[in-house]
């Protein structure tokens, strides 16, 4: 896990993290509205969601 950087020892964040965490943040949101209209259950939403996230911490925890 070496290369996992804890934001909190970047402060104050470069502008280069914040303006990939704004992108990051708006295709989110985006992703999750297009899901909306297209009639996905908030149930299975939440459940892709919530599965991809554990699959990347477990991607980084395992390297």
């Amino acid at each position: 896990m070496s290369n996992v950087t804890r934001i909190r020892h970047e402060l104050p964040v470069s502008m280069d993290i914040v303006h990939a965490v704004t992108e990051f943040d708006t295709a989110i949101v985006n992703a999750i509205d297009a899901a909306k209209e297209a009639g996905l259950p908030q149930g299975l939403l939440v459940g892709l969601l919530h599965g991809h996230a554990q699959a990347e911490t477990h991607r980084m925890v395992t390297k």
